[in-house]
């Protein structure tokens, strides 16, 4: 089942939806069934508001946030720098300002231990010599 459109309350098409709803309306869905061959028409409503306090967020804008980038994430390492992330090459992890990568893909490279590596050991480079 696709969705194929989705109409605020007072666009065309959502007036008698908003009439009888009233400002619990919040979208109209059309929703078409190609096996049933059926376009389905459903609304979201606001059943009940309560006051909600947000917690508070994990680090400040200027933070500095540590992020685990693989070396083979180029493009990501690229982004990473492009908005003023250093490289640690003792600590093998990039540096970056939370407040500019908040809300980004960059984010969920946050490494919050520096000992934790998402379950995967830690890859170290070994060198032999003889």
């Amino acid at each position: 089942m696709k969705t194929r459109l989705i109409l605020k309350p007072g666009q065309k098409g959502t007036r008698k939806l908003t009439e009888k709803y009233g400002d619990a309306l919040v979208c109209v869905r059309f929703r078409y069934d190609a096996e049933l061959k059926q376009r389905i028409k459903t609304v979201e409503l606001v059943v009940e508001r309560t006051d909600w306090a947000p917690p508070p967020p994990k680090f400040s804008a200027d933070t500095l946030v540590p992020l685990r980038i693989e070396g083979f994430e180029k493009d990501v390492q690229a982004k990473a720098k492009a908005v003023g992330g250093r490289w640690n090459p003792e600590k093998q992890l990039w540096f970056v300002q939370y407040g500019k990568i908040v809300g980004t893909p960059l984010e969920k490279h946050i490494q919050i231990d520096e000992k934790d590596n998402g379950g995967k050991p830690r890859k170290r480079l070994y060198v032999y010599t003889s």
